[in-house]
């Protein structure tokens, strides 16, 4: 059975990362990622390219096409509001389906004037002014997502100096909290999915600790609105924040991929591969876990070296098995170093300190011995630097003095358990 290659672009925010797990372990998927800016795709798509001309270079359609038929591209997720909207206007233009609303609703859910003009009969439909002389108001820019250039302003003097009223919506304050909810449609224009999730920490406009929720009937009756007088195409979500009479208003709606759809994707429903579902005409149908879920996260680091080995030497006690439990950040490592056709040599004084044999041990912790190329077993008194083959090889061991002796002597790279997170790969 063929895979479906599916693109994402721009490939290098948190919704891309959210689309690329969602995604990449998926069997009948193959997943690519291209940018226009070389930033965090390089570490997590298998099949990258950055360099991808700007939508606004005249010839952005012409490379863009050109990728699509080397990669022999099926679907396209747009990462970014703006992308998404002009994809979806340029798309009897480009090779490949677009996984995005049509281009009406795109304009309308782009612009946020727009879009209160659009739902302006709705109860939930916040109240606009024109000027500052009701306060405290809320501002935003009207092309803007995230939380990017949005402030309430409590008095005249927090008026931003560069403020242009064309830019910008001036809307009711609303104190309450705030809730996205994520959805998805199916390709008759069903209401297939409806997920709040509360959002109790930003970063830079970014989502980092949430909880899901059951959605009220007042959430509901919203999105049912939402979908009803717009025309959706897979996932997409709407934000709503609370009033001071505890209704809920509309902020704003998007028709890409929320970098925090995890959390929904942890309950059971992965939003992004019901998308393609819906693009290749399937019928879907949606169910979650019966749990809810808490959300935190923090910056975390992936990492890329110059250099290149075919050959792991690595330590076993406090190693391998440390307190005398298997180490997961290790044998996740080793197991990257199969996959990825590297030899995996154990170098171990094992039998000189304990009763049982390496052998013995591997048994009882459920390490299979062919996951090692072979198995060096040392006396005390001798060296594990004296059985190393150098080229092309790094070494991995808990003790620093081994890890001085073997570095000293041939200058490869040596390693502890902490530094493994180095080594790992996370491209697929």
């Amino acid at each position: 059975m063929s895979k479906t290659n599916v693109l994402i672009f721009p490939a290098g925010e948190i919704n891309s990362v959210e689309l690329h797990d969602a995604l990449s372990h998926n069997v009948n998927v193959e997943l690519f990622g291209c940018s226009s800016q070389d930033r965090h795709g390089g570490y997590i798509f298998k099949n990258y390219k950055s360099g991808i001309p700007n939508i606004m270079d005249d010839n952005f359609l012409e490379k863009f096409n050109e990728l699509i038929e080397d990669w022999n591209i099926d679907f396209i997720f747009p990462t970014h509001d703006t992308v998404a909207l002009y994809l979806a206007e340029k798309q009897n233009h480009i090779h490949a389906k677009v996984i995005v609303a049509p281009t009406k609703t795109a304009e309308i859910c782009r612009d946020k004037n727009k879009t209160y003009d659009h739902f302006a009969d709705c109860k939930f439909c916040p109240r606009r002014y024109k000027n500052f002389d009701t306060l405290p108001v809320f501002i935003k820019p009207r092309f803007g997502q995230g939380a990017k250039g949005a402030k309430c302003v409590k008095n005249k003097n927090e008026i931003p100096l560069d403020f242009v009223m064309s830019d910008y919506v001036i809307t009711e304050f609303l104190p309450g909290e705030e809730m996205t909810v994520d959805c998805v449609t199916d390709s008759k224009g069903k209401l297939c999915a409806c997920l709040p999730r509360v959002r109790n920490r930003l970063l830079a406009g970014v989502c980092v600790a949430g909880v899901s929720m059951e959605p009220s009937d007042e959430i509901i009756q919203i999105a049912k609105e939402i979908n009803k007088r717009l025309d959706f195409f897979g996932l997409w979500y709407f934000q709503v924040k609370r009033s001071i009479y505890g209704s809920f208003k509309l902020m704003e709606i998007s028709v890409r991929c929320a970098g925090t759809m995890c959390l929904s994707r942890a309950r059971g429903v992965n939003l992004p591969l019901l998308s393609v579902y819906v693009a290749q005409g399937k019928n879907i149908s949606v169910f979650e876990n019966p749990f809810t879920v808490r959300m935190d996260r923090t910056l975390i680091s992936r990492y890329s070296i110059d250099y290149k080995y075919d050959t792991v030497y690595i330590d076993y006690d406090d190693t391998i098995v440390n307190n005398d439990k298997v180490c997961l950040t290790v044998i996740k490592f080793l197991y990257q170093c199969k996959n990825n056709g590297i030899k995996v040599v154990m170098i171990t004084r094992h039998e000189e300190y304990y009763d049982d044999s390496v052998i013995e041990s591997l048994y009882k912790h459920a390490i299979p011995e062919t996951l090692f190329e072979r198995i060096i077993k040392l006396r005390v008194n001798q060296n594990k630097c004296d059985y190393i083959e150098p080229k092309g090889a790094i070494f991995v061991d808990n003790a620093y003095g081994e890890r001085k002796a073997v570095h000293d002597r041939y200058g490869i790279p040596v390693f502890d358990i902490e530094g493994i997170e180095v080594l790992d790969d996370w491209r697929c």
